[in-house]
C-alpha cells in the first residue's frame, strides 16, 4: 500500500552532534521498561537504582529527568556526547522524524532551523521516515 505523504520523495538529515537535541526547553524523553534496562546495563547499574537516580514518573509513563538548566541528564556538555548514546532511548534514536516534525512542510522547516542536521544529509526514503515515526507509536 502506498502512503501519500508531504514527504513522499524523502527528507535529508545528518546528525551534527551538536547535542542541541539534548538542550534548551523542558520536556520529556520518555522511557519503556526495556530502554531502562539497557541504559542500567551500559552503566553497570540495577535497575532500581537507575530509576532511583535517572528516571521520573509521569503520570503512568517515565521520562529521563532533567538536569536544572532543563539539560537531559545524560548530556555530557564538556563533550556534546550522550552518556549513554549506544543504549539511548527510542525518541533518541528516531530524531528528527517524529510525526509532530513531520505534519506540515512547516513544522519541518521550523525543525531544519533547531536543529543544523535537520534537511542536510542522507536522503531517506519515505520508507525510512515512516518506520522511525512510527516506533514512538509501538
Amino acid at each position: 500500500m502506498k502512503i501519500d505523504r508531504w514527504y513522499q520523495d524523502g527528507l535529508r538529515f545528518r546528525c551534527r552532534s551538536c547535542g542541541d537535541c539534548c538542550t534548551g526547553a523542558p520536556g520529556y524523553v520518555w522511557v519503556n521498561q526495556r530502554e531502562i534496562q539497557e541504559m542500567a546495563a551500559l552503566m553497570e547499574m540495577d535497575c532500581d537504582t537507575f530509576e532511583a537516580w535517572y528516571v521520573r514518573p509521569i503520570g503512568i509513563r517515565k521520562s529521563l529527568v532533567e538536569l536544572p538548566n532543563d539539560d537531559c541528564v545524560f548530556f555530557d556538555p564538556g563533550t556534546r556526547r550522550c552518556a549513554v548514546y549506544s543504549a539511548r532511548p527510542r525518541q533518541c534514536r528516531t530524531w528528527p522524524f517524529w510525526r509532530s516534525n513531520l505534519r506540515t512542510p512547516e513544522t519541518w522547516a521550523a525543525t531544519c532551523q533547531n536543529c543544523p542536521g535537520s534537511g542536510q544529509g542522507r536522503l531517506f526514503s519515505l520508507e525510512e521516515i515512516e518506520q522511525r515515526a512510527n516506533v514512538m507509536l509501538l
